[in-house]
């Protein structure tokens, strides 16, 4: 059996009182327990004081469990430093929790316990702490696999999915529809794909801190209305649901009636599904060897990061005509530490796009000022593959009828917004996007480096023997099935010579000889997969699936790195000293043949004088 605990069901603010007797008022803290015995703990407000305090008295000897934090908002955090587990030496806690751009959840967790907050410091705690940053995926806890999903929510905020044998469990605060109009049958496309996440649970404890008539003059604020969230439950097959985060004024009273209500409106619809609100030291089993599920999402992709290094020199395009919305989303971008690049019009937008291509691009969608989805299409459509899969998302005060995701945009940002919801917003679109893999830095001479392979006119040329004949030798002696002469280009490696690979070139963005290009030494990668530089790299995770790679740099007679000798494996390798040393002879003799080609266009060039 796997058994769910409520410690905390209140949001916001913690509310003791006569009113709240029977539902509780402690803020968030859900305790889960696989079938094994496994402990997670879910959110750690108020809750977590009792809940420790119950952890010791009932277990002996240490201890170990994790901890998995939606966002860090005081509501869901504040209960951390009086949680007495902590502080046993011999227990062991993962911690576990959205990774900005900016802080780390070691970082947000030990503010609160500086010494202006608080007398102890996180290093003070006697027990053994991990901390792990995740984005969007998936990882395993023991026997319980859990799929991890952004949430609409004025922080970067998680939402966990726990499936335990047969059993399944979605925790879902904070979140606001991304698009909530009373009555209106259409659902938006973001929202169906929340009801995704929570398909075919057997439990779904979700925030449900307003109704449809408070959720009206709350919008933005980062919390659901209860018919909302019975909506997407419904849509989804969802077996039970606890109705959670109830808002710091709700008495237990006023509780009764809502849940009456929408139980109510279930039944004479003939749903089947169950509602309740959460309440402190409820208990519930789930029978994980017999109850069925839904495998909807189907995620395979690891929700582990280390800060994503790939978005440490990210830089954020913004098209947009109106001074108050540019500033307002310049400073969010800003805010988080990303670089900049802003214009008002649309032919900026495109020549900087192509020029310098952003991670995000966020355009003003107020035809005729700014056609921002003409744009986006137009991007999309341009064949330009550092465009193709970079986010594009559209601000405007309504969505265009029948626009989706094949029309260029990747998401929409409707107005008005506050720069905090836009902040978050921006940090989840590019985690979003963003892969464990780092792109390579420009050589120093970058700029020399071009000018000298230009010079060689070897570009988009055809094969030759001269050339052809290293790369088949390399490859027999390598044992591997692929061997490139690599050229490193602006934008693209472009490949003088291949054995074993159809492609002519592939963008510089993923390009592996580019990384040796910029250290000008050999590289070489025995596992990719163990590999924090390449392990998601879309080389590796899709054709050609690189598992291993070398590559031999190939130098000018100036002294430029123009490209590489590389060799490449669908599984891990290690070559010996003696085989490495091959290799290097190899690539003299290619760097002849690409000297002489640079004598021979001087000699024309001085021929044609």
């Amino acid at each position: 059996m796997a058994r769910v605990q409520f410690w905390g069901t209140r949001g916001s603010l913690a509310r003791p009182g006569k009113t709240t007797l029977r539902y509780g008022g402690n803020t968030s803290c859900v305790q889960i327990t696989s079938p094994s015995g496994s402990l997670v703990i879910l959110d750690c407000g108020t809750g977590a004081h009792d809940l420790g305090r119950h952890l010791l008295s009932e277990t002996q000897g240490p201890q170990r469990g994790s901890i998995l934090f939606s966002h860090t908002h005081w509501d869901h955090i504040q209960g951390f430093p009086f949680f007495a587990p902590l502080f046993v030496r011999g227990w062991h806690w993962d911690i576990y929790g959205p990774a900005g751009l900016g802080r780390s959840l070691r970082q947000a967790l030990s503010g609160q316990m500086e010494n202006t907050y608080f007398p102890v410091t996180l290093d003070d705690m006697g027990s053994s702490i991990h901390f792990h940053d995740l984005v969007e995926g998936s990882l395993e806890i023991d026997d319980i696999r859990i799929t991890t999903r952004y949430l609409n929510h004025p922080s970067l905020t998680l939402g966990y999915r726990l499936e335990m044998g047969r059993a399944s469990v979605v925790y879902a605060c904070d979140h606001e529809p991304y698009s909530r109009i009373a009555g209106d049958a259409s659902v938006h496309p973001l929202d169906r794909k929340h009801a995704q996440f929570l398909a075919g649970a057997d439990l779904v404890i979700h925030d449900a801190q307003f109704t449809d008539s408070e959720y009206l003059h709350r919008k933005a604020w980062g919390h659901s209305p209860v018919e909302y969230v019975s909506e997407m439950c419904q849509r989804a097959g969802v077996r039970r649901v606890a109705l959670s985060h109830h808002d710091p004024g709700r008495t237990d009273d006023e509780l009764d009636r809502i849940v009456a209500t929408v139980q109510g409106d279930l039944n004479s619809k003939g749903s089947a599904m169950q509602v309740f609100a959460a309440a402190d030291g409820q208990v519930l089993e789930l029978d994980a060897a017999t109850n069925a599920i839904l495998d909807a999402l189907g995620e395979t992709f690891s929700a582990h990061t280390s800060l994503v290094p790939a978005l440490k020199e990210a830089n954020v395009l913004i098209g947009v005509s109106d001074p108050k919305l540019a500033m307002l989303l310049t400073e969010a971008a800003r805010g988080e530490g990303l670089q900049v690049d802003q214009t008002s019009d649309i032919v900026g937008v495109e020549e900087m796009a192509t020029t310098k291509p952003p991670a995000l691009i966020v355009l003003e969608d107020n035809p005729p000022a700014m056609d921002g989805l003409s744009v986006s299409r137009r991007l999309r459509s341009s064949g330009d593959l550092r465009l193709k899969d970079v986010p594009i998302v559209l601000v405007g005060d309504r969505e265009r009828s029948g626009s989706d995701p094949t029309d260029g945009a990747t998401h929409w940002l409707i107005a008005p917004f506050s720069s905090q919801y836009a902040r978050a917003q921006i940090q989840a679109w590019l985690l979003r996007s963003a892969s464990r893999w780092v792109r390579a830095a420009q050589p120093a001479d970058e700029e020399q480096r071009l000018a000298v392979l230009h010079g060689l006119s070897i570009l988009d040329t055809q094969p030759e023997e001269r050339f052809d004949r290293i790369t088949r030798l390399a490859a027999e002696i390598a044992e591997v099935p692929i061997a490139l002469v690599s050229l490193v280009d602006q934008n693209r490696q472009w490949f003088k010579s291949s054995v074993g690979l159809d492609a002519k070139e592939t963008s510089r963005e993923v390009s592996f000889c580019a990384h040796s290009v910029t250290s000008g030494a050999p590289l070489i990668v025995q596992d990719t997969l163990s590999d924090e530089r390449f392990a998601e790299n879309p080389l590796v995770v899709s054709g050609p699936r690189i598992r291993f790679y070398a590559g031999f740099p190939l130098f000018h007679s100036s002294g430029s790195c123009m490209g590489t000798l590389c060799l490449i494996d669908s599984r891990p390798r290690h070559f010996s000293d003696s085989t490495i040393q091959q290799f290097a002879h190899l690539t003299g003799l290619i760097q002849q043949e690409l000297n002489s080609q640079s004598k021979a266009a001087s000699f024309d060039a001085l021929g044609s004088e």
